[in-house]
């Protein structure tokens, strides 16, 4: 990237290399809100590359990620912790995720120039991602998650916290959108865990052939399948049938997902198609996983640029009418099997790592940054 631009102008630039989505969905939403959610995701990706680093060890992943969050909460040195980062990243980090580390500095100069209100969401955000993803991925394996309830506590810390985040901003910018701050917190982590659902269904098989499966095995043992024998080679309608229940629920937490939406003032069109492009792609593909159960490959399943383009005209078109986005949705959604899905929990912290704390190589003790047991009951 170009390093003679401002630090805003590098967010816009590396966005696109890092992520097609949002560089589709960012700009929709108002120029005061632009600059805060492209930076937090930003940030998260960033958090993500530390976390799927595969050359650094559990307690190097979790020593990173603490001095990252330090970092972004103004506690650390970026310029010092990126150098020790880019020295430890090996080729399967993608040039693009490579220069974001590089410009970390840069990224989190535009934090610190966000309102106060901005940066507490954003901080938030960060410091429960990088709780919560180390201590699942030092447990990821061919086995699955135990329980559905572990899937929902993976879903919270890898999408879940960025809802509540965009809730936060959203009510931040707007009076009107803060008139209905709690039903939107009370939807924001099944939004997000619709999208995040969908996409560990498509991306099944691929997270396998890394050695990591995030289905909850309580699902599939009703239906005598054992994740970890499982195989993409030779097609099983049990694990078919376990993969319907989960559509069903992901279909459920679309459903708030539109309901969340709805709370959005219709005159924040951009808003809204920021969520809408959102929830009619994963949408689509859930139909596609529903209607192609021996699918081997998230190709197979992916949609098509066409019913991208679709997406977003039909949404532009229907975005101020919520009578008109439910007929969308009924439409777009018939013959997926439906579960409907309450208010989702958010796991509670069991002790939080003093920042202050954070300022070396060495890792901290794991204890202390762990929200909360993987195999502990809902609460």
């Amino acid at each position: 990237m170009d390093s003679g631009v401002s630090d805003a102008v590098y967010q816009d630039q590396i966005l696109p290399h890092v992520s097609r989505t949002f560089a589709l969905t960012i700009p929709q939403l108002p120029a005061a809100l632009r600059i805060a959610v492209t930076n937090a995701y930003l940030l998260c990706r960033i958090a993500d590359t530390i976390e799927d680093e595969p050359a650094l060890s559990p307690a190097e992943t979790l020593s990173f990620m603490q001095r990252f969050m330090a970092a972004v909460a103004g506690l650390g040195e970026p310029q010092t912790l990126a150098r020790a980062l880019e020295a430890r990243l090996s080729d399967r980090t993608l040039p693009t995720e490579r220069d974001l580390v590089g410009n970390m500095q840069r990224v989190i100069n535009v934090t610190a120039a966000l309102s106060e209100a901005q940066r507490a969401a954003i901080h938030r955000c960060v410091e429960l991602m990088c709780y919560g993803m180390p201590r699942f991925q030092s447990i990821a394996s061919l086995r699955g998650l135990p329980r559905q309830t572990d899937l929902d506590d993976y879903c919270y810390y890898v999408a879940g916290v960025v809802g509540d985040m965009l809730t936060e901003l959203f009510c931040e910018y707007s009076p009107l959108i803060a008139r209905h701050r709690a039903g939107l917190q009370s939807l924001a982590v099944s939004f997000a865990q619709g999208l995040q659902m969908t996409n560990i269904l498509k991306d099944v098989w691929e997270d396998r052939s890394r050695g990591a499966c995030w289905l909850p095995q309580e699902v599939f043992s009703r239906h005598g399948v054992d994740l970890a024998k499982l195989s993409s080679e030779a097609y099983d309608p049990q694990f078919a049938a376990g993969m319907r229940e989960l559509v069903a629920i992901a279909h459920g937490h679309l459903r708030n997902a539109l309901e969340y939406t709805l709370l959005i003032p219709s005159g924040e069109a951009g808003i809204r198609r920021f969520c809408l492009w959102a929830i009619g792609l994963a949408v689509l593909t859930l139909q596609k996983i529903n209607q192609n159960p021996r699918f081997t490959a998230g190709v197979q399943v992916k949609v098509s640029r066409r019913a991208v383009a679709m997406t977003r005209l039909l949404t532009d078109v229907t975005g101020r009418s919520d009578w008109l986005l439910r007929s969308l949705f009924a439409y777009a959604a018939h013959g997926l099997p439906f579960t409907p899905v309450g208010e989702t929990r958010r796991p509670q912290p069991v002790q939080r790592v003093d920042l202050h704390a954070v300022t070396g190589d060495l890792p901290l003790e794991p204890e202390r940054s762990l929200r909360r047991s993987v195999g502990s009951s809902a609460s």
